[in-house]
């Protein structure tokens, strides 16, 4: 019989590999075999998806990669849900996050990434789009009981609605209930300090580090 280090290493080479189907099939077999999902999770699938983002930085991995490998845990963690919410399990999310691209920028290919690898990596995603309002972000924020706001912008002319969202956010006196992370093309950690932004990510697995150092860090009042 298959001992577990070896069902945990095919896990994750699933993940490593982009197959969504073999993901899913091996989650719904330890399923089926009602072993600690838990477990199987931290030590079978997130092992391959930190995989994926050393390949990414060694640079033998790109979008292509990184958005199948998204779609294998994703897959995995689709299976998993519904018999980890019965259960009362607590620990598949890490946070609540509000997700979109700013007012007048139609651009959603990276934020659609960055989206997708966030919940790969067991975050609950709230994606509104693209050319959303500030004020959209902040309702949907508010009514989700997110912890991140992530903006997205493509555009120099864009940008600027960024700091719109962080402005809004203290005209309502919410700007301590919500990190705000920032991101896309024309977007820098420079213009993040400058804004009052709490993150930048250069890149979707950039976001994802900071977006879990953010949550991590989050007092909810």
């Amino acid at each position: 019989m298959e001992d577990m280090n070896t069902r945990y290493a095919r896990m994750a080479e699933a993940v490593v590999a982009g197959d969504a189907e073999a993901a899913a099939g091996l989650a719904r077999q330890a399923l089926d075999e009602r072993l600690d999902l838990q477990a199987v999770i931290e030590q079978g699938y997130i092992p391959g998806l930190r995989r994926v983002g050393d390949l990414w930085e060694a640079g033998e991995y790109f979008l292509p990669e990184l958005v199948s490998s998204a779609a294998a845990m994703k897959a995995a963690l689709a299976v998993f849900r519904p018999a980890l919410e019965a259960s009362g399990a607590a620990g598949l999310s890490r946070g609540r996050i509000v997700i979109g691209t700013i007012e007048g920028d139609i651009h959603d290919i990276g934020k659609n990434l960055v989206a997708s690898m966030l919940s790969a990596n067991g975050f609950d995603v709230v994606d509104l789009g693209s050319d959303v309002k500030a004020d959209r972000f902040i309702d949907a924020a508010v009514e989700t009981r997110a912890d991140l706001i992530c903006l997205s912008a493509l555009l120099t002319t864009t940008m600027l609605g960024q700091r719109r969202v962080v402005e809004r956010l203290r005209e309502r006196g919410l700007r301590d209930r919500f990190k705000v992370l920032v991101g896309g093309a024309p977007v820098s950690r420079a213009w993040a300090a400058e804004i009052g932004a709490d993150g930048y990510g250069e890149n979707a697995l950039a976001a994802v580090k900071q977006a879990a150092a953010l949550a991590a860090a989050k007092v909810t009042p």
